[in-house]
């Protein structure tokens, strides 16, 4: 029980984490995602760099999860250019619910690309979290409201395929610090000829609130990492949606922004969903465990 609530502390603390992260990029101002993005990697390669050095001795490398790692890298970096999207363009609160549509998604994808059985609660899990994405995304013919939604919604979908990857990287025995590095690594690189091409000046301002986004990002990703390591992810992963709560908090402190009661609809449909999900896979020890 000691050791539960560790996890739970640590996993609230990764929400808050993520939270500031979109907080931190909204503030940031208007800058393209890409270029937020490669800060965001590039502090938390930084940190992963460091740890690696720090604990090389006892890290070993399986040379048959770098296909996994590689999946990971490109789902992970196409989620978080579509969340930092949608965090410009949304509801702060609105983004990070779309985004946290990933733990259901992760089960699809379990089924889909790792075999791994998919009971029929749990695809009917995702179809409700879908049915409440849709209330949140209010689908309009105006592609102009509709871009960031269709950005947060890709954001949770991609995110999940790319804890379904962890979920088998996990299963092989990668180090959990290999993962990060790998992943922060690729996303630097694949993002860096983008940015080179279109980069905008940044104010001292801009590049003291991205740095904090990496760092937040960071740290949101190692204290996930060790809740999952003091506890079950059936027992804690609900948690995470403590970062809605958090993020609504700041949206309204900082921009005045209050969600509609669509959105407020959809949050209920897709919490609901995954506290059923919660109880079900307590009583049937199968889910899909996740972090970020």
């Amino acid at each position: 029980m000691k050791a539960k609530y560790k996890g739970l502390i640590l996993v609230i603390l990764s929400a808050f984490c993520f939270a500031l992260m979109n907080l931190f990029v909204r503030l940031s101002g208007d800058l393209p995602s890409i270029q937020k993005s490669f800060f965001r990697n590039f502090i938390a390669l930084f940190i992963a760099l460091f740890l690696l050095i720090r604990d090389r001795k006892e890290l070993h490398f399986q040379k048959d999860g770098l296909g996994f790692l590689l999946l990971r890298s490109i789902f992970g970096t196409i989620g978080v250019l579509c969340n930092f999207y949608a965090v410009d363009h949304l509801v702060l609160s609105d983004a990070s619910m779309l985004n946290k549509l990933s733990p259901t998604f992760s089960i699809l994808f379990s089924w889909l690309l790792l075999k791994e059985k998919l009971r029929p609660a749990q695809g009917a899990a995702v179809l409700i979290a879908f049915l409440g994405s849709l209330m949140i995304i209010k689908p309009t013919l105006d592609f102009s409201d509709f871009a960031g939604s269709a950005a947060g919604f890709t954001s949770g979908v991609f995110a999940g395929a790319a804890y379904c990857m962890v979920r088998a990287l996990g299963k092989k025995g990668m180090h959990k610090t290999i993962i990060v590095a790998f992943f922060s690594g690729f996303s630097c690189l694949v993002t860096l000829p983008f940015l080179l091409l279109d980069f905008h000046p940044m104010t001292p301002t801009q590049i003291l609130l991205l740095i904090g986004a990496g760092l937040a990002a960071a740290g949101g990703q190692f204290t996930i990492t060790a809740a999952y390591c003091q506890a079950p992810a059936k027992e804690i992963s609900i948690y995470n949606y403590s970062q809605i709560i958090f993020s609504a908090l700041l949206g309204l402190l900082l921009f005045q922004e209050m969600p509609d009661g669509w959105s407020f609809l959809g949050y209920t449909v897709i919490i609901v969903t995954a506290l059923w999900m919660f109880y079900y896979n307590n009583r049937k020890p199968q889910n899909i465990e996740t972090q970020t």
